[in-house]
C-alpha cells in the first residue's frame, strides 16, 4: 500500500534555496551549474558576460516561479546561520525571498526562503517577496433565527370600540335575535258548556 504525502498549510516545510553559479577552468573557459538537476544550462563558453547575464536571469526566474510559503521554516536557520557567523539571533518574523549576490565576484546567485530576522543579517541580500498573510477562517454563520411564536389572530374591531366574538361553532346563534315574547298573557280558551238551553 503507497500512502501520497500531502502538505498542509500548518506544518512546517524546510525553506528552499535556488544556487546559480559560475565555475571557471584553467583553459579560461567558465560554466554555468543550477543546484536544480532539471535546469538545461548552456555549454562551457569563454564568453564571460553572456555566461554572467544568463546566471542573471535564471536567478530571477526562479525567483518569480517560486511562491514564498508562509509555513517555510528559515534556510538560513537550517544552515546553523553559518551565512552571518559574527551575528547570533533567533529566526523568526515572517518568511521572505532573498536574492543573494554579490556583484563584485559576480560567480554565485542564491534564492532563498528565510526569516525576517536573519534576512537583514545576510550580506549582499535583497528581499523579493514577502510570504503572503494565511487568510483566517471565516467565522461560523450566525444561528438561523428561531421562528416567531405565532401570534393569536387580533379580533376584528367592530363599529363602537367592541371586539367581535370569538368565532365558534355558537357565532350564528349569538348573532341572531332571540324571539320576542308578546307581552300578552297568553288568552285562555273558553270551554263551552254543554248543556240544555234554557
Amino acid at each position: 500500500m503507497t500512502t501520497a504525502y500531502s502538505e498542509t498549510p500548518t506544518e512546517r516545510v524546510p525553506g528552499r534555496a535556488w544556487t546559480v553559479r559560475i565555475t571557471g577552468h584553467s583553459d579560461r573557459s567558465a560554466t554555468v551549474s543550477c543546484s536544480t538537476p532539471a535546469c538545461r544550462m548552456p555549454a562551457r563558453s569563454r564568453d564571460l558576460a553572456a555566461l554572467r547575464a544568463f546566471a542573471a536571469r535564471h536567478a530571477a526566474a526562479h525567483a518569480r516561479a517560486a511562491t514564498v510559503r508562509p509555513h517555510a521554516w528559515c534556510h538560513c536557520g537550517s544552515q546553523g546561520c553559518a551565512a552571518h557567523p559574527d551575528t547570533t539571533a533567533h529566526c523568526a518574523g515572517a518568511v521572505l525571498l532573498i536574492l543573494r549576490h554579490d556583484a563584485t565576484v559576480g560567480r554565485v546567485w542564491s534564492v532563498e526562503e528565510v526569516c525576517e530576522t536573519c534576512a537583514p543579517l545576510l550580506a549582499h541580500a535583497t528581499v523579493l517577496a514577502r510570504a503572503a498573510t494565511p487568510r483566517r477562517r471565516p467565522a461560523p454563520p450566525a444561528p438561523a433565527a428561531r421562528p416567531a411564536a405565532p401570534v393569536p389572530a387580533v379580533r376584528p374591531n367592530v363599529p363602537g370600540g367592541f371586539s367581535a366574538p370569538a368565532t365558534g361553532p355558537t357565532e350564528t346563534e349569538s348573532r341572531t335575535a332571540p324571539a320576542r315574547r308578546s307581552r300578552r298573557a297568553p288568552q285562555r280558551t273558553r270551554r263551552r258548556r254543554s248543556g240544555r238551553a234554557r
